[in-house]
């Protein structure tokens, strides 16, 4: 066991490396779309709510994985994106198509945690705003979007996490990151419990600074919607 812990350990960091690359590139991704397709979900016009909505369904109710494949081993194929310099560095390279399959099915989903928390902001909080004679960009800045941040925040949380574990499916589209080394490592030792046992505390440790991180956020949200507090 401290042989393979001696072995495993180093080979595991060098995906390790790569997982958290790909999760956090995917969880900023997902946070802009997430962000705009709520704010699109708002809007008054049909065609920009039917796109947001399409958006969220499509990629809420298919498989990550099949997004995965159809990005990496699909769209590369359609000769317009070849041609493309910009389309092309980004699916020709898996890890990068990681980061987008991750995005956009995480994004997808972090635009339905927001649109919640729009729609949970009181409508007196609107109608105050607007009475102070503020614009519908300042009452978003100032009023809506803030309120609407420590409603969703929760479930944004879940999100990252949720994104981080996601990355494990990129190995199956030939990114060698933690899971893919592990399985690796696997084939070659036959300590399978053992394997996945040590790369399951890398994911955790990852996840519980992330968790951290947005608890100490969620702790500031609330601390600056506490009255009489700065």
């Amino acid at each position: 066991m401290i042989e393979l812990v001696t072995h495993a350990v180093p080979v595991l960091l060098t995906g390790f490396w790569v997982t958290v690359y790909i999760g956090l590139g995917a969880i900023c991704l997902a946070s802009i779309l997430g962000t705009a397709f709520a704010l699109m979900r708002g809007s008054r016009n049909r065609i920009v709510t039917g796109g947001a909505t399409l958006y969220s369904t499509l990629f809420r109710g298919t498989p990550l994985l099949i997004q995965l494949f159809i990005l990496y081993y699909g769209i590369g194929t359609i000769p317009f994106v070849r041609e493309s310099p910009i389309l092309w560095w980004v699916f020709s390279d898996a890890a990068r198509c990681a980061i987008l399959a991750i995005g956009l099915n995480s994004g997808a989903y972090m635009s339905e945690a927001l649109r919640g928390g729009l729609q949970s902001v009181p409508q007196g909080q609107i109608d105050a705003a607007r009475a102070c004679g503020m614009s519908h960009v300042q009452a978003m800045r100032r009023i809506i979007f803030p309120l609407a941040i420590r409603q969703a925040f929760p479930a944004y949380s879940n999100e990252l996490v949720l994104a981080i574990k996601g990355t494990s499916l990129a190995s199956t589209i030939t990114v060698m990151e933690l899971t893919g080394y592990a399985k690796r490592l696997m084939s070659q030792s036959f300590l399978i419990m053992e394997t996945f046992i040590i790369a399951g505390t890398l994911y955790l440790m990852i996840n519980a600074f992330l968790l951290g991180c947005a608890w100490l956020v969620e702790r500031r949200l609330l601390k600056a919607g506490t009255p009489g507090r700065a």
